[in-house]
């Protein structure tokens, strides 16, 4: 390879053929791994001079906060966006950087992977604050600061889907829901309006798929790009549907 020159090896295609393909590009400060994409979308010529199609990859926000440009980066998965390509040549050692769309997701072409399974979890386990009117003059109910801030570190999940896919559960042969969907109800039940729901998530989580089945891998939190606890909310929530099937059998009222 010459001096100054890096390559993207991108695992492409359908999902009937997937296969590997190379492009060079040159290394230029402060380049991340979307713009590489970029400058292969204006000339998408291979290492070997042949002319392909332009890669297909998702983006929007461009500052680690949509979460729609996950990958796997180096057999990692992560956002392309703060992705930075000198950063990957020094971590890896080598001058060659390995893309792959995530395999844990229906793969609808290139590196875009369909998703919608994240949200359908997340309609599952009701992931929202019901309110009885748009239009009131009153605020909710007071939050003290110390429970806001836990709560906003919680609230920052993108639905990147990393976490599902570092997931050794996560596999056609479970229906385990996740650590998004499971953080996701911690998060809403700490809600003093969100609580009202809290039996009917507890109840999610207490079945099929649910929390019970999480293998604590926690290669979760490690790969989570907003570094959310999420070890610490699968065990919360472990012991919240503990407590609430002991209240739900004694006949007790939500807690």
């Amino acid at each position: 390879m010459e001096e100054g020159k890096f390559v993207l090896r991108i695992y492409r295609g359908n999902p009937r053929k997937q296969y590997w393909e190379e492009f060079e590009l040159d290394r230029k400060p402060g380049l991340n791994i979307i713009s590489a994409l970029l400058e292969i979308q204006k000339n998408p010529v291979t290492k070997e001079g042949r002319k392909v199609e332009p890669i297909v990859w998702e983006m929007a926000c461009l500052e680690e906060v949509c979460g729609s440009c996950s990958m796997i980066i180096n057999k990692v998965p992560r956002q392309a966006c703060s992705a930075l390509i000198e950063n990957l040549i020094f971590e890896n050692g080598s001058e060659i950087i390995t893309l792959a769309p995530f395999s844990k997701f229906p793969l609808i072409r290139d590196l875009v992977v369909d998703r919608s399974s994240m949200f359908e979890s997340l309609k599952k386990i009701k992931g929202w604050v019901p309110i009885d009117e748009y239009h009131s003059d009153e605020f909710g109910p007071k939050i003290s600061p110390l429970k806001q801030e836990a709560m906003y570190v919680e609230s920052t999940c993108m639905t990147c889907g990393c976490c599902l896919e570092a997931c050794p559960q996560i596999n056609k042969n479970s229906k385990f829901i996740g650590a998004a969907a499971i953080n996701q109800v911690k998060l809403f039940n700490a809600n003093p309006t969100g609580a009202v729901l809290k039996r009917d998530r507890l109840k999610i989580l207490m079945g099929e798929g649910g929390v019970s089945e999480c293998g604590n891998s926690q290669n979760c939190k490690a790969v989570c790009p907003k570094k959310i606890p999420l070890t610490q909310s699968i065990a919360q929530m472990g012991g919240d549907t503990t407590k609430e099937f002991f209240n739900i059998t004694i006949g007790l009222p939500e807690t």
